[in-house]
């Protein structure tokens, strides 16, 4: 089977999501501050008239802070918030990146399971890791990263 992933990257490392659960790529603007967020919560952005969360990756995963560039983006996902009510909720978040770089096919047996230590980022965070030209790609688990934003799921909720 095959994966295609969304490649990016942050604090020179490479990592990747899987690219159903992207809904668009957006140019970098600064994010409207929220009162009280936590810290790694860089505010809302407005999208196809949709207030949308905004997850400073660096922050979220401890990495020194950088100013955003003219390559930095803004990845939209859209993650599953199954309710009683509504098995299929989703809700939209955005991700800032360093920069965003290109789409790979990538076979499920060319995807090794994470490190249990030595990384940079939490294990948690991890779903597997793989290759291209000799560089370590890692591919992020979207769900738990977005896991600890549930306060802010109102105002980026979506519903098909």
């Amino acid at each position: 089977m095959t994966n295609q992933l969304l490649t990016f990257t942050l604090n020179d490392s490479l990592y990747a999501i899987e690219v159903f659960k992207v809904q668009e790529v957006l140019v970098y603007t600064e994010p409207t501050k929220i009162p009280c967020a936590a810290s790694y919560i860089k505010g809302l952005i407005n999208s196809r008239d949709q207030g949308i969360s905004v997850v400073d990756l660096r922050k979220r995963f401890d990495l020194p802070d950088c100013e955003p560039s003219k390559d930095s983006r803004i990845i939209v996902l859209e993650i599953p918030r199954p309710t009683a009510e509504n098995p299929e909720h989703t809700c939209l978040f955005g991700a800032i990146t360093d920069s965003v770089q290109e789409v790979l096919e990538v076979e499920e047996e060319d995807i090794a399971p994470p490190p249990k230590f030595g990384n940079s980022i939490s294990a948690n965070f991890i779903s597997g890791l793989t290759k291209k030209d000799d560089q370590f790609i890692i591919i992020l688990d979207v769900q738990k990263i977005f896991e600890k934003t549930e306060s802010l799921t109102a105002a980026s909720s979506s519903e098909e």
